[in-house]
Formats: C-alpha cells, structure tokens, sequence
C-alpha cells in the first residue's frame, strides 16, 4: 500500500475493467462452489478523502456478460429463471453510504437493483492502496464482498435433489476486487 494522505487521493474515478473483478459464489448441489464473475461493467466513484462519508459508487453490471468457465449454465442463468438478461439487460448498485470502520476498512451501503427488485445492501471493504501506474495514471485498489439472498431477488428457480436437499443454494456472495482510476 501507499502511504499517500487519503486527501491527496480525492477525485473522480472510473473502474479499469482490465483489472477489476466483479464475482460471485453460490453453492450447487449442496455439496460445492459455483464460483463465476461479469466480463462486461462499468462503475465510477468520487472518493473523498477528507470526508469518506461524502464519497459516492455507482456500478452497473450487463447481467449477459455472466461467465461461470460451462456455457449451458450460463445460458441458463441469463433466462427468466435466474438473471432474465434480455428483459433485465443490467445489474445497479447505487451507494448510499460510506462508513469508516477503522484503518483501511470501510463498510459500504446502498441500493443493489436485480431484475425490477431493489434493496438495500451494505458491503464491507478494505482499501489495498494506490499507485502510480507508468502511465502515469493515479490508481487506487478496493476488495469487499456481501452476501444476499437470491429469493430477495424474485429469483426462485430450483430443483429438488433425490436425498433431499437444492440444487442451487440460496446464498449467493458477491466478490469485489476494484482498480480504479482517477480521471484528472
């Protein structure tokens, strides 16, 4: 990490999807991890370094773009019975909130949009630092993760398993690994 002041960092930034992750984690089978991620978002931040309260995250996600590494699952999760891409093309988390919860960590809360649901969510984050990159760009580096419930969601498809038991799991975590840059 940096030992940049976070006042020095205040400014505007936009996600560098190069180099950015935005995952997910469900259970399947009741017996392991389907892990995936979304090739296609984009997200901007004002970071306020004298007051992180008054910062400000917008992320949108192109709920198309899921990619679990099985092309007939991810097929089936952009239907009705899970993401509906065509009708619902994007995925919105609009910030509400920032809280400091002690050195670099922060606790992040707003509204998260699936399909026509929108609920309140928070996240806690920690920030990984910042850096000159060699381009000369001011880049700063954010994780976090949350954990919803896809029934909070209106997404309710499942399938029995013969010893009891779902195939796919409730919880779903959501895995943020942020790079962001400072538009000057």
């Amino acid at each position: 990490m940096s030992n940049t002041p976070l006042t020095e960092l205040t400014g505007e930034y936009v996600l560098d999807p190069a180099h950015t992750r935005i995952g997910f984690m469900a259970r399947h089978a009741m017996v392991t991890k389907v892990r995936g991620h979304f090739k296609e978002f984009e997200g901007r931040a004002h970071l306020d370094g004298s007051d992180p309260a008054k910062s400000t995250v917008t992320l949108t996600i192109k709920t198309a773009s899921i990619d679990t590494g099985n092309e007939q699952r991810d097929g089936h999760l952009r239907t009705n019975d899970f993401l509906d891409a065509p009708a619902f093309p994007e995925i919105v988390f609009a910030s509400t909130g920032i809280e400091a919860l002690g050195g670099d960590r922060y606790r992040l809360s707003g509204d998260l949009r699936i399909k026509e649901v929108s609920r309140p969510v928070s996240l806690d984050v920690e920030f990984d630092g910042s850096a000159r990159d060699p381009y000369g760009n001011l880049r700063v580096g954010f994780e976090g993760s949350t954990a919803i419930s896809r029934k909070d969601y209106g997404i309710t498809w499942n399938a029995p398993l013969e010893g009891g038991g779902v195939l796919v799991g409730d919880r779903v975590t959501l895995e943020f690994d942020v790079s962001a840059i400072r538009q000057d």
